[in-house]
């Protein structure tokens, strides 16, 4: 005589259903600018995909922030000498 107990059949995984108000990713392309800031602030997007709708206005708060950044540092930039003319003394 077997003691053994049968295991149970394994319980098959439900899919979940559609939730059409569930997180999902856009999965729109982004291309790379060259520029790693503005890059890294536009890679953040991605993290958006993955939150609810009222978590959106933090990431897009922060690229929005990180891409104002990246262009205040294009003004600070020490670039070539200004090529503007200089005024002239006034004739006496």
């Amino acid at each position: 005589m077997n003691d053994a107990v049968p295991e149970p059949p394994p319980v098959a995984e439900e899919e979940p259903a559609y939730d059409p108000a569930a997180p999902a990713p856009l999965n729109v392309p982004r291309t790379p600018t060259g520029d790693a800031g503005v890059d890294a602030a536009l890679d953040r997007l991605g993290d958006a995909d993955h939150l609810a709708t009222d978590g959106h206005l933090e990431v897009y708060e922060d690229v929005h922030r990180g891409l104002r950044d990246a262009l205040t540092a294009l003004d600070a930039r020490p670039g070539p000498p200004s090529h503007a003319p200089k005024p002239h003394a006034p004739r006496s």
